[in-house]
């Protein structure tokens, strides 16, 4: 057992990678204890030995799928820190982008078992230690949650029920826990990634123009949302669903 703290402490699902480990990084600098929950056993090291040296950090090896993982990686996190005040509900999976007459039952079944259903497991056992000190649940879906390419039906469905599933809690869970999500666009986390899948992002002047804010996001433009929400300036806003994606939803597009 870690040495208790004093500090607010968070539980960050997928927080070794990408908009997961941004958040971490950013919850460490505000303060806060963080325990960072990831399926990958080789990333949560190496984030855990970058993160440690910016505050009191933690980690637990889990997948958001099985409810015994989640357990133990709650009570990993209150046994570390002594309390939980934020969980934020980001681990996720994508998808194969096969026709919907070829997925498989099983695929499908994964991509709503991590995606979703690993955040009912979350919110399901966080609940009790978030109710005590008063806390909140941040959610990650997706743009995607209100538009589609074509073939992403498991991502897209997940996403959309993440959606649902937050309003759901605010209302089953307060006035003493806060729930809201955040529906990320295009953001570019390939320079995120453990050492061993990282990659120079290549991107166009194109690719920036085409968003209203004038670039592609970055793992950081989350991770400010999320410490808003997390922070005590946030206490009337519960329920809602918050869309970082320099404006692309907001922007009509037609084939000339």
């Amino acid at each position: 057992m870690s040495e208790k703290t004093t500090a607010r402490g968070a539980l960050v699902t997928g927080g070794a990678q990408g908009i997961g480990r941004a958040i971490a990084e950013r919850f460490l600098q505000d303060g806060m204890a963080v325990l960072i929950a990831d399926a990958d056993p080789e990333a949560c090291e190496e984030a855990i030995s970058t993160l440690s040296r910016i505050g009191h950090a933690a980690a637990a090896v889990c997948d958001v799928s099985k409810e015994e993982d989640v357990t133990q990686a709650v009570s990993s996190a209150v046994d570390a820190f002594g309390r939980l005040d934020v969980l934020v509900c980001n681990a996720g999976i994508g998808f194969s982008g096969v026709p919907v007459t070829e997925l498989t039952l099983d695929e499908w079944q994964r991509v709503i078992n991590v995606n979703l259903t690993g955040c009912f497991l979350c919110a399901k056992h966080g609940a009790p230690h978030l109710h005590n000190t008063r806390g909140c649940i941040i959610t990650i879906a997706s743009t995607r949650a209100m538009q589609s390419e074509p073939h992403t039906e498991s991502y897209s469905a997940s996403k959309g029920g993440i959606t649902a599933l937050t309003h759901a809690l605010a209302v089953s869970l307060g006035p003493e826990i806060r729930v809201n999500c955040i529906s990320p666009g295009w953001i570019e986390t390939r320079a995120w990634q453990k050492r061993k899948k990282q990659t120079e992002p290549e991107l166009t002047a194109a690719d920036h123009a085409q968003h209203p804010a004038g670039r592609v996001g970055d793992p950081r433009d989350v991770a400010a949302l999320a410490a808003f929400l997390a922070s005590g300036e946030a206490e009337f806003i519960t329920g809602q669903n918050f869309i970082v994606d320099g404006g692309m939803t907001r922007k009509m597009i037609y084939v000339e």
